[in-house]
């Protein structure tokens, strides 16, 4: 695979802090007071183990600050697929594509830790509804050998679908996600990956691992089994930089596919 390098590393890294100055003036303009909106669900029971900080701009600084990694994930994404040694089977497009829907996660999970607010909730869900979708159209598309045109059309409307579920039912909405994200592992592992040319499976591997420890220290910060409220160290934190860790791995997996020698 190309390298990453320093360079883009850095790119990646500027375009994060530009993102997150963007986001920080759009909480400016809407907040700080955000009992004006309709709370989050979570708030009826509990919205992770971090202390809120009403009255503040960004109530739950560490929570929020965390999720900037889901958006460094995706720009060095994006920065690698627009790079002239791209070599992979991935298409560029696919690979761009993928690095927004990172991006989506962590702006979404930014807009709910620092407000608290049901719209917040909204763009946080979504981001991960566009992640899960994409694996699981990769995955089918591979399997079924679906055209490209055919899988992007089935892409929005499997996100639109979701979109529609999360309006009306938001409570179901992490199960949702589950169930999805389990199908678009299982799909790919069985069926997608024996048809991906010389593709690494130990970063597919590796992410499900990762994304497997970062569920582990989520339970623990929601049910406030080691929960600390004031601490800048949140577990919930923890699962955010995991979680990008993993999707960069998934990424990993998928551009390592090489294209079908003549």
């Amino acid at each position: 695979m190309q390298p990453i390098g320093g360079r883009r590393i850095t790119t990646a890294l500027i375009l994060t802090v530009l993102s997150a100055l963007g986001i920080l003036v759009l909480l400016m303009l809407l907040g700080p007071d955000w009992t004006r909106y309709v709370p989050a669900t979570c708030t009826s029971t509990r919205c992770f183990c971090e202390l809120p900080r009403f009255g503040a701009l960004i109530v739950q600084p560490a929570n929020s600050w965390s999720s900037y990694g889901y958006v460094f994930a995706g720009f060095l994404m994006i920065v690698l697929a627009s790079a002239r040694d791209w070599a992979s089977a991935m298409p560029r497009i696919a690979a761009i594509v993928f690095g927004l829907t990172a991006i989506s996660v962590g702006l979404g999970s930014v807009l709910l830790h620092a407000t608290l607010t049901l719209w917040g909730q909204f763009y946080d869900v979504l981001g991960m509804y566009l992640v899960a979708s994409f694996m699981l159209v990769s995955a089918l598309s591979r399997w079924l050998r679906i055209p490209d045109r055919t899988a992007i059309i089935g892409y929005v409307l499997v996100c639109g679908a979701l979109t529609s579920v999360l309006i009306v039912e938001p409570e179901v909405r992490r199960w949702l996600f589950a169930v999805e994200l389990l199908l678009a592992i299982v799909i790919e592992m069985g069926f997608a990956r024996p048809r991906r040319i010389d593709v690494q499976v130990r970063y597919y591997l590796l992410g499900i691992l990762t994304k497997a420890v970062a569920f582990a220290i989520w339970n623990l910060d929601q049910h406030g089994i080691v929960c600390a409220p004031t601490s800048m160290i949140q577990g919930h934190a923890v699962w955010h930089l995991l979680g990008a860790t993993a999707i960069f791995l998934t990424f990993n997996y998928y551009r390592s596919e090489r294209h079908k020698s003549t």
